[in-house]
């Protein structure tokens, strides 16, 4: 970070990425929970992943209010600016890993009974694994604004996106045998569509580390390796798009 001859402005500046790296290592905290509450069957723990929401929808607006008062008491420029604005953008990354954590907490609460494929599980774990030592990663890289690690991230995608893709098979050979398996193997197929957009997001966050320190966007193409996001549900006409909101019944 840039040292100024104004020492409040370096405040502003230290204030705001400490506030966007609390945000973060809650969202961390969010996916370990909500994992935990899926394995689990736990659906107390699941409610209180989805009530935590609205602590981190909260911690985004007051760093979107940060991020104005900053703009229009020190009008930055260049690095500065970049500074300000890089935190803005990851900060609504880090609301949507948040809202994704907070899906997969609602699928707790629609499972059918006791059902579960221990395999799935386990496969489930791993992809949220590997996301949420992305998100760790590129949290680290902005700490210390660490281009090499954020590049690290952004290459890295796409052994979630394989894993994804992989499950999503295996999930559709259970449902194919068996129909009783196909609302269990579903809540799953949404499940691990929430976490590969996790890894999405941590790579969206990558991007933006880039952007500050070199001041451009990655000349490259983002790799990509997602085969799912269009693909149907067998039995339903339910296609698997990011993003979800769906409302948990009671």
């Amino acid at each position: 970070m840039v040292d100024h001859t104004t020492h409040a402005f370096d405040s502003d500046l230290q204030e705001l990425a400490k506030r966007v790296l609390d945000m973060g290592r809650s969202d961390d905290e969010q996916i370990a929970k909500a994992m935990d509450a899926l394995s689990k069957r736990d659906a107390t723990l699941a409610r209180r992943v989805i009530a935590a929401d609205d602590l981190i929808d909260a911690r985004q607006h007051e760093i979107e209010e940060k991020v104005i008062t900053t703009i229009a008491r020190r009008q930055p420029m260049a690095v500065d600016l970049r500074e300000i604005i890089g935190a803005l953008r990851i900060c609504n990354d880090l609301e949507r890993i948040g809202d994704l954590a907070e899906n997969v907490a609602k699928r707790v609460l629609l499972l059918p009974g006791e059902f579960r494929i221990n395999e799935v599980m386990l496969q489930l774990q791993r992809m949220a694994r590997l996301a949420r030592d992305q998100l760790q990663q590129v949290l680290q890289s902005y700490e210390s604004r660490n281009v090499a690690l954020a590049l690290d991230v952004w290459h890295k995608d796409q052994e979630i996106d394989a894993l994804n893709n992989s499950l999503f098979r295996e999930l559709l050979t259970y449902m194919m045998e068996d129909p009783r398996n196909i609302a269990f193997c579903s809540h799953m197929l949404f499940c691990a569509k929430n976490i590969e957009r996790i890894g999405d997001h941590a790579t969206n966050i990558a991007e933006t580390v880039y952007y500050i320190v070199e001041g451009r966007a990655l000349p490259e193409e983002r790799p990509k390796a997602d085969l799912t996001s269009k693909e149907s549900i067998p039995g339903s006409s339910t296609t698997l798009e990011p993003g979800e909101k769906l409302q948990p019944t009671h």
